[in-house]
């Protein structure tokens, strides 16, 4: 469980103020989502879920993401790149739908990304929230335009070219070889033989959120306070508050 249990919310409902009580179901609704998508045994950790979905609202709020987009992006760059650190899923269906292999910047480290920049010829992943957008053709065939929503953290994706595409470094034989996957020029790259499931899932105005650890991140989006009152709106998150209300 990502905060306390079905008992303590409706204790804290009863005492605590609207605002704090609709954080706490909050908490409970995203908890279920990655309860019910099996988010754990994949490896994906809770508090990065729950960054990523709480950045998915607030962008909602920013008119950055559609009402109706639902695909949830997220690349975990506090993991080695032998583990599959990227996670595609739908919130309105609580459903993993695929969890794979990602590549980081060449800049940002070897095995692990502890390294992260803005700058262009800086060869180096950036952190935080994007919004997916249209599908072109490049040098490396088929890819995904993104646009770094956090100031002074990614927003410079389009100047540096920083898109999603596949790459043959990404795959076990490359892991085999080097004890790692290949690596990029900042891009976010997957495996060739799963590109194109990637892009026709996540494109066209959806969340894509990298985390990694870099103590000057910030970003506006991580307002959980904001996440939650629009959330009240949302049909599922009011089948979680029923639950708990009772």
């Amino acid at each position: 469980m990502i905060k306390g249990d079905s008992t303590a919310v409706k204790s804290a409902n009863e005492k605590a103020s609207p605002t704090t009580s609709s954080k706490l179901l909050f908490f409970h609704y995203v908890d279920d989502i990655y309860e019910a998508a099996s988010l754990n045994e994949s490896g994906l950790d809770s508090a990065v879920f729950q960054k990523a979905i709480i950045g998915y609202y607030n962008l909602k709020i920013a008119n950055a993401l559609p009402a109706n987009s639902s695909i949830v992006t997220i690349v975990d760059f506090d993991k080695p790149s032998t583990t599959k650190r990227m996670w595609i899923v739908d919130v309105q269906k609580r459903k993993l739908i695929l969890n794979t292999w990602v590549a980081h910047g060449q800049g940002s480290g070897d095995n692990m990304a502890n390294a992260f920049s803005n700058n262009e010829e800086s060869h180096q992943s950036s952190l935080g929230f994007y919004v997916t957008d249209d599908v072109y053709i490049g040098k490396h065939g088929r890819s995904l335009h993104l646009d770094g929503m956090d100031a002074g953290f990614n927003d410079k994706a389009r100047d540096r070219d920083i898109v999603l595409h596949g790459a043959e470094y990404v795959n076990q034989n490359t892991i085999d070889q080097l004890g790692r996957l290949g690596r990029s020029f900042g891009c976010p790259a997957v495996a060739t033989n799963v590109v194109d499931q990637v892009i026709n899932t996540i494109k066209n105005k959806n969340l894509l959120f990298i985390n990694g650890t870099d103590g000057a991140y910030t970003s506006k989006y991580l307002n959980a306070d904001q996440a939650a009152r629009l959330a009240f709106a949302d049909s599922s998150f009011n089948l979680v508050k029923d639950a708990f209300a009772n």
